[in-house]
């Protein structure tokens, strides 16, 4: 039926691609808040 099925594929799946980034981009994933942990130095706690 087509002369290069292996380039019509690959147009396809490149536009499948660009519009699942099309599609990410207007509707982004929501961002889950989460606690910040930070690593105070030792030497903090330690007496002088």
């Amino acid at each position: 039926m087509f002369r290069r099925p292996y380039l019509l594929l690959a147009a396809i799946l490149a536009g499948v691609l660009v519009i699942g980034l099309l599609a990410v981009g207007a509707f982004p994933p929501s961002v889950s808040p989460a606690p910040v942990d930070r690593v105070l130095p030792n030497d903090r706690f330690q007496t002088r």
